[in-house]
């Protein structure tokens, strides 16, 4: 299973009245961390979007652990969790530089045509990003077992 890494410097913006992040700012960094994820495979979101296809969020479950602050950094870890052809789910685990996890997040996404929303199989469309999806998704704990 890749896993891509990616470090953000909280800004005083993203935070609340509270002084700490606020949470929506997550999202942001999720889409940060999918965006190393898919370029540490070799592809570019740009490219799918420039043959008219997109990869909307379909479904985000957030659980946040500890508050961020302004001034800390943390690391974001982005991973395959499924994919069939069809779906991709991401995993996310937000990480302070103690090491305390931050947050834990999953992202489910489909890849539709532009001009209608109707989905679309990346295998069809795109067979290398198919191959690397499928070399790169986390394997379950039975098929682990297995090998």
């Amino acid at each position: 299973m890749l896993t891509a890494k990616k470090e953000i410097e909280v800004r005083y913006a993203e935070t609340d009245q509270m002084g700490v992040v606020y949470h929506a700012n997550y999202l942001v960094w999720m889409e940060i961390g999918r965006t190393s994820l898919i370029e540490k495979m070799g592809f570019k979101y740009s490219d799918m979007e420039n043959e008219g296809i997109l990869a909307p969020v379909m479904d985000v479950n957030i659980s946040y652990k500890s508050p961020v602050k302004y001034g800390d950094t943390v690391t974001i870890h982005t991973w395959m969790e499924h994919y069939d052809g069809l779906r991709t789910h991401y995993g996310y685990e937000i990480l302070l530089e103690n090491g305390k996890i931050a947050a834990t997040a999953l992202t489910k996404h489909v890849c539709v045509k532009r001009d209608n929303f109707r989905p679309v199989l990346i295998r069809k469309f795109f067979p290398e990003w198919h191959e690397a999806c499928e070399a790169h998704k986390k394997v379950p704990e039975m098929q682990k077992s297995r090998s």
